[in-house]
């Protein structure tokens, strides 16, 4: 216990403790960079570092920047990070309305609590998580994505139609680019730069960032929230009565989501928010600002950060590629991720423990200057702020693979998202669908390819996969239960 403390609290460590966190939450706000980015520019500054204080700095950054994400996407409607993209359902909202320090202090209350319950749940069940991480096929994977879909319905707010047709459109365009069992070129018109497909961050931008821009000058800044000068306001703790369980269940999906290689924080969000408006007796609200779905959002996300360490240390396999430049850090330093790392290096995994305990103490500290600071940033004249959202939304969509094509893909999408605001489609299903499609596809492919081509056999092929499929069978179901009956209640009620 002692070696622990000692590498864990000296000057070193906490320096890189505070480092890495307050770089990541800057790096998660400024729309276009996000996690990958900030621990690739991080990474090679960490090779000189012992070990402990070396991958103090990446944590910090990695969980550091998904909270930070939260800050533009409530702010300015531009998620910095596509897991802060449910966060914008109603972040935003509140923040038009006058509360978008409120908006704010939810989310980092929500963030801070699921990120500490991930660390519970990474210290106590480490071991078993990995084990039931293991029993996920490809069957099982695509079980749980189709039930990731089913959010669209629960993001499209009475707009069920259009919901699921914008979620069609995020499929389709995840299938452009390499074909990932053939390896054949598909709808890429020939250019190689379609050759990847499209990139989500350049999407995310263009959809959120720039469409907002071009709503503004369109209405005259008429419907743009007012954040000029925004101070974080913790919200009281009789408001949290009632809403105690969604953060409890949203930090739970989180965990499960996040032991599983290949999934991540966006789906785990999306999942979250999905079952809370479903269960919440707020449910009507959500879209609209009602602070639950923030809490649905940021806790899910969060609690990702520390059950994505389960199958990185416990069976060396990296989840993302957040994870595989984590699990390089280990490498460099001359440790071996898998099942021995429990023995032979139990003095640095327990100071990981520790530090993703104290990074989500510091979150919470370091979040009030930062949140300060962006709000006097946002004080300049709003025709200022606008073309600050068109600048680095371009910036952030050039750099994130240096592809020339990414910024006509934002600027694109930007003009997509504009209309599409101004005909009533929600922009929401279409990231959904970007972001699940190549999931659902792999795993669909391999689930057949295992069956011999056999569908049906999905739903035979182990009961982990049933129960998913029912479930998500279920949330298909209930909106179109509570519809029927409804007019039965109100018959009822008349009599």
């Amino acid at each position: 216990m002692s070696t622990i403390l000692l590498d864990v609290f000296n000057v070193w460590t906490l320096g890189a403790l505070l480092l890495g966190t307050t770089l990541g939450i800057i790096i998660g706000a400024l729309p276009g960079l996000g996690s990958v980015v900030g621990l690739s520019i991080c990474l090679p500054f960490t090779f000189g570092m012992d070990t402990v204080p070396s991958l103090t700095l990446l944590l910090g950054v990695y969980c550091g920047s998904v909270y930070g994400g939260s800050i533009s996407a409530i702010l300015v409607n531009s998620p910095g990070t596509p897991q802060a993209a449910a966060t914008t359902l109603d972040g935003y909202p509140m923040a038009q309305r006058g509360e978008g320090g409120l908006a704010l202090g939810w989310a980092t209350v929500a963030s801070v609590l699921g990120g500490l319950i991930s660390c519970g749940v990474l210290i106590l069940a480490a071991p078993q998580l990995s084990r039931f991480a293991t029993s996920f096929g490809s069957v099982e994977v695509f079980a749980l994505i189709v039930l990731a879909l089913t959010c669209i319905a629960a993001v499209s707010h009475g707009n069920t139609a259009k919901g699921l047709l914008m979620g069609l459109i995020g499929l389709m365009l995840a299938l452009v680019g390499t074909d990932p069992v053939t390896g054949a070129a598909r709808f890429t018109f020939g250019t190689p730069f379609l050759s990847a497909g499209f990139d989500l961050i350049a999407v995310v931008i263009g959809l959120f960032a720039l469409s907002e821009a071009f709503w503004r000058v369109a209405t005259g800044n008429a419907e743009s929230a007012e954040v000029s000068g925004v101070r974080m306001t913790l919200p009281r703790l009789s408001a949290w009565k009632g809403r105690i369980g969604t953060l409890i269940r949203s930090s739970g999906i989180g965990c499960l989501v996040g032991a599983l290689p290949g999934t991540g924080a966006a789906t785990a969000s999306f999942i979250s928010y999905a079952v809370a408006r479903q269960v919440s007796p707020r449910g009507d609200g959500f879209g609209r600002g009602e602070p639950e779905g923030i809490v649905a959002a940021e806790a899910s996300n969060n609690a990702v950060t520390g059950s994505a360490m389960i199958p990185t240390l416990a069976l060396g396999i990296p989840g993302d590629v957040v994870t595989a430049i984590l699990l390089s850090a280990l490498v460099v330093h001359g440790i071996t991720p898998g099942v021995r790392l429990m023995t032979e290096h139990l003095d640095v995994v327990n100071a990981i423990f520790v530090v993703l305990i104290l990074i989500n103490l510091v979150m919470m500290v370091v979040a009030f200057p930062l949140v300060r600071l962006f709000g006097r940033l946002l004080m300049i004249p709003q025709h200022l702020v606008t073309a600050g959202i068109v600048v680095f939304g371009i910036l952030g969509a050039a750099t994130v693979r240096g592809n020339p094509l990414d910024v006509l893909v934002a600027v694109g999408f930007g003009a997509a998202g504009l209309v599409f605001r101004l005909t009533g489609f929600p922009l929401a299903p279409l990231v959904i669908g970007l972001v699940l499609g190549p999931q659902f596809e792999q795993t669909l492919r391999r689930g057949l390819l295992l069956n011999d081509g056999n569908f049906l056999s999905f739903f035979t092929d182990g009961p982990l996969a049933a129960v998913l499929f029912l479930v998500a069978a279920l949330a298909l179901a209930a909106p179109v239960i509570g519809a029927l009956r409804k007019p039965r209640l109100q018959d009822s009620e008349t009599k």
